[in-house]
């Protein structure tokens, strides 16, 4: 996979694709800055929508970013009252492998960057029940190896296919299912890979749309 460094996969704890790091912020200003459209889910999700989190480069050049929809997921969630119902929509910019403004180097981008993105994302979501906090890291690094191994290999046994609109047009997408939720991954016609990911939500009915004004998720 072009998008990350094994030994990253391993440490990371937070996302990182092709030498950008996700920067947990909710500023739509960080959004609006982006050279790509964002996509969310289409119009036929009602629910709330609201910022999540970007990536940049150390130039400041947004690479890719989250924006959710549904109730904000809780990172231990009550296995006894399962009330987490959430989609994640990550939209990575095509990039061919590159040196960056500030002189680094930039790998290419593909759809196991966005795989890599929502399996993680998914992970940052979770925490088992059975683990107390001093596990938590554990086994966030062993769970994070596994998604970028994963990602690796969207041709593997782990994934199914199935399409979904993207702009009204079926899409096909790479598509898995774990006990903490599910993923998926594909690439659109224009500028954008896209990813996602969820739990208490079937992706099967889900659709996807350029989002016309980044600003409504922030209010």
């Amino acid at each position: 996979m072009e998008t990350t460094s094994r030994a990253g996969a391993r440490s990371a704890s937070s996302s990182t694709v092709g030498g950008v790091a996700a920067v947990a912020r909710r500023t739509v200003a960080e959004y609006l800055r982006a050279p790509f459209p964002w996509y969310g889910l289409d119009e036929a999700f009602t629910g709330p929508r609201w910022l999540m989190q970007v990536g940049a480069t150390a130039d400041g050049t947004v690479r890719h970013g989250a924006t959710g929809h549904g109730e904000e997921p809780s990172i231990r969630p009550d296995p006894a009252v399962d009330t987490d119902r959430f989609a994640v929509v990550i939209t990575v910019a095509t990039s061919p492998e590159r040196r960056s403004g500030d002189g680094g180097h930039l790998e290419a981008t593909t759809t196991s960057s966005a795989a890599w993105l929502a399996g993680s994302g998914l992970l940052s979501s979770t925490w088992p029940p059975q683990l107390d906090h001093a596990l938590r890291d554990d086994w966030l690094k062993q769970q994070t190896e596994i998604a970028f191994e994963l990602a690796d290999d969207l041709d593997g046994p782990a994934w199914s296919s199935l399409a979904l609109p993207v702009d009204g047009v079926p899409t096909p997408f790479h598509y898995r299912e774990s006990e903490f939720g599910w993923v998926l991954a594909g690439s659109t016609d224009g500028q954008v890979h896209l990813g996602a990911y969820g739990r208490g939500m079937s992706a099967y009915g889900l659709g996807f749309s350029v989002i016309e004004d980044i600003r409504a998720y922030d209010e």
